[in-house]
């Protein structure tokens, strides 16, 4: 999400919608309906923006934070919310400043300023939190605040710079409310978006109701919004099917999704983007049996992603054969083109090669949600019945938990899914694979490191297209991560429910502030 003065390339992040019907009509007032219910089966980390950085976090602070930037529906340029103006200061890429709006205040009344603003970032780097965003913000290496201007000054030239602080990491917290060096943890907010946060049941639901100073590029919202926090995807299911809910997103058994289709009653529903990613990460700290480069590579052999997609999610998925998934510029295949089919064979040899001689047994972590453990189940089968790998699940309930788990080494290997922070290769490479990345896996490697900072360096982003694609090869070679799938954003309403078409659409903004009753 950036604000970039010179020209982006596209994302091709394409809305396709079915069914449109009632969602052409103008929105109503609601006629004293009550809220509009969302459900989701996401989970909320943090209410701290400098403790999250996760889908089900970001999807709130949409609403009740504002950032600097924000990307509209429909497009994936970076445009100002709380800014009134934003850009890079000459040629380098290197200072980047804004302008604050005059009249954005927090939920409190007191009006937001620049020295907010810098605070919010340096709490950030400050805390430093496993699960937090800092990593995102490996180029930010200082925040000047003058009147109602925000300098940031980067340490390498960042094209992408702008995209970052139109994300769910750049929330602006008031700097009265939040502490310096730790994490907000009284269960309240004090941010400045559409709409203020009223009951929060951590885990069960969040009571939303429309701010009405709200001062931003979004339009104010009309009708209040209860989202429900279901545990796993066959809950959600069963409360839209009972008609607890309105709205539902993310994420539907695989089944729903693959039986969607225009004649349902009392059912509008979109796919939009395609950009979600789910792939198996790799522990390489010493003592992990993942460690050796040869044990990584020979999963990435034996992988039989088309399986996945049609035995576990029922066509829902489409194999993927990169970090960076199709439809994002930048996309390459290093993955199939090292591996274009489940080879035993290769693997038996990259084992031989190395002298592994005995079954290498891996436990898997899992974060219990939605088909992650059929999945589990399923690549499990793969690599066992090549007589190379014994593998053990390791479910965890918690997504805290599992995030906690993972960042302190706990697993040889788990799996995870990636939404985009912004529609640029860039956020599929730098916070996976790059210094200090999200994924705590203890990978690091020099030239992967070069490789993101000359992408970054690029105003105009098909020149980095070459960089892109050694960077892909290089990580495919290492796989410190081997992907499985990408697949499309769903959303599902009611016919008496307008603007849900703009909920998501793979820009990683939810815009709940768009729905109201027909």
């Amino acid at each position: 999400m950036r604000s970039v003065r010179s020209k982006m390339i596209a994302a091709g992040l394409v809305l396709g919608v079915a069914g449109v019907g009632a969602w052409q009509l103008l929105p109503g007032d609601g006629n004293g309906r009550g809220a509009v219910r969302v459900g989701t089966s996401d989970v909320v980390s943090s209410l701290d923006p400098a403790g999250a950085y996760d889908a089900g976090s970001w999807a709130l602070f949409s609403n009740i934070y504002q950032s600097l930037l924000t990307i509209k529906p429909g497009s994936d340029a970076p445009v100002p919310d709380a800014a009134a103006s934003c850009g890079f200061v000459g040629q380098k890429l290197t200072v980047y400043r804004c302008e604050l709006r005059t009249d954005v205040k927090f939920t409190g009344g007191r009006t937001i300023t620049a020295e907010d603003v810098k605070y919010s970032f340096d709490r950030i780097k400050a805390i430093n939190s496993d699960q937090g965003p800092a990593p995102l913000f490996n180029t930010l290496e200082s925040v000047e605040a003058e009147g109602r201007t925000v300098t940031f000054n980067l340490s390498a030239g960042d094209a992408t710079f702008p995209f970052k602080i139109a994300t769910g990491a750049a929330a602006i917290v008031d700097k009265d409310k939040y502490p310096a060096k730790s994490l907000r943890e009284d269960g309240k907010v004090d941010g400045s978006g559409p709409y203020a946060l009223g009951e929060y049941k951590a885990g069960t639901s969040a009571e939303l109701r429309p701010n009405d100073s709200y001062k931003g590029q979004g339009k104010p919202a009309h009708t209040s919004v209860t989202v429900k926090y279901f545990k796993d995807s066959e809950q959600l299911d069963q409360a839209w099917k009972g008609h607890q809910i309105d709205v539902a997103h993310r994420d539907m058994p695989p089944t729903v999704l693959a039986g969607l289709n225009p004649g349902l009653k009392d059912t509008r529903y979109q796919a939009s983007g395609g950009s979600e990613t789910r792939s198996i990460v790799f522990n390489v700290r010493p003592g992990s049996t993942a460690a050796p480069l040869a044990v990584r590579q020979a999963v990435a052999a034996v992988l039989d992603r088309s399986k996945v997609a049609v035995e576990v999610h029922k066509g829902t998925v489409t194999p993927l054969y990169s970090l960076v998934p199709a439809g994002i510029a930048g996309h390459s295949t290093p993955f199939f083109d090292a591996y274009p089919t489940p080879n035993v064979a290769t693997a038996k040899k990259l084992f031989k090669d190395a002298g592994i001689n005995s079954a290498v047994h891996l436990n898997l972590g899992v974060n219990v949600r939605g088909a992650n453990m059929p999945e589990a189940d399923e690549l499990k089968r793969q690599l066992e019945s090549t007589g190379l790998f014994e593998v053990t699940i390791k479910p965890v309930e918690q997504w805290s938990d599992f995030q906690k788990g993972y960042a302190a080494g706990e697993f040889d290997a788990y799996t995870i899914g990636w939404i985009a922070d912004f529609p640029d290769a860039d956020n599929f490479l730098a916070p996976l694979v790059g210094a200090d990345s999200s994924m705590n896996n203890g990978f690091s490697d020099k030239r992967v490191d070069e490789l993101i900072t000359r992408t970054q360096s690029h105003s105009e982003r098909s020149e980095a297209a070459t960089e892109f694609r050694d960077l892909q090869k290089l990580v495919a070679q290492q796989a410190p991560m081997v992907p499985i799938w990408q697949k499309k954003d769903y959303v599902m309403s009611r016919e008496d429910v307008t603007g849900a078409q703009y909920l998501s659409d793979g820009t990683g903004v939810w815009r709940l502030w768009e729905l109201d009753w027909l």
